[in-house]
């Protein structure tokens, strides 16, 4: 089932002369469970991708469904709640809350939506990504691995539909994010989790069960 689906999906900034097509007619579909990456050189429009995927900013035209709903058909207050119940986001420079200890961090979404938090499901996120010793610990007393670990186990507490990841390695060392992006795979097929990871390096993309090219705001290649 398809879990993420976008019809013709442009972002123009700008007109005439000068207009940017940043995404330029994209139709990309994820399966259910589906780890796929989205590579592409600086400005090819995987970040535009990203955020359009995420709700975080609107198309010039085309649509984006996720969970069986056109999100860009919701008003901004609804995007808003939709976006939190059932998209999971984890960006390069972790975002966590400076003033939390590690476990407020991570089940800092679920309190902000007023639910009850699934303690047995957060406690096996957190055993399977080694956060268990460091659950009292603020944020600045981690490394950037770990970091990045929280700001996965975050994203996944809400139990999203979707996670995306938008280069979720880029301020780590090379082994580091090999261990990260493995954590993350591992973790993605334990609780059946579906992500689109955006990258632009291949080696990283090579863990993601299919791999997208996007060049000049248009996917390339094989078929999305």
């Amino acid at each position: 089932m398809a879990i993420l689906e976008t019809k013709e999906l442009k972002k123009v900034y700008g007109s005439g002369d000068t207009a940017v097509h940043a995404l330029d007619g994209v139709n990309l579909t994820v399966e259910q469970g589906e780890f796929v990456a989205v590579v592409g050189t600086s400005g090819s429009g995987k970040s535009t991708l990203l955020h359009m995927l995420g709700g975080l900013d609107r198309p010039t035209s085309g649509s984006v469904t996720v969970d069986g709903r056109d999100i860009f058909a919701l008003k901004d207050e609804a995007l808003t709640i939709f976006r939190r119940r059932k998209i999971g986001f984890v960006f390069q420079n972790y975002n966590l809350v400076p003033i939390l200890n590690v476990f407020e961090n991570i089940v800092l979404p679920v309190q902000l939506d007023g639910r009850r938090v699934d303690e047995h499901y957060v406690n096996q996120i957190i055993e399977t990504l080694g956060l268990e010793p460091k659950l009292r610990n603020l944020p600045n007393n981690l490394s950037g691995g770990q970091q990045q670990r929280v700001a996965i186990a975050r994203a996944m507490a809400t139990k999203p539909a979707i996670l995306l990841a938008d280069e979720p390695t880029g301020n780590l060392d090379s082994r580091t994010s090999q261990d990260v992006l493995s954590l993350l795979k591992v973790t993605g097929q334990k609780f059946g989790q579906t992500m689109v990871m955006i990258t632009h390096n291949e080696e990283i993309a090579q863990l993601a069960d299919r791999i997208v090219r996007i060049e000049d705001g248009k996917i390339v290649g094989a078929p999305a």
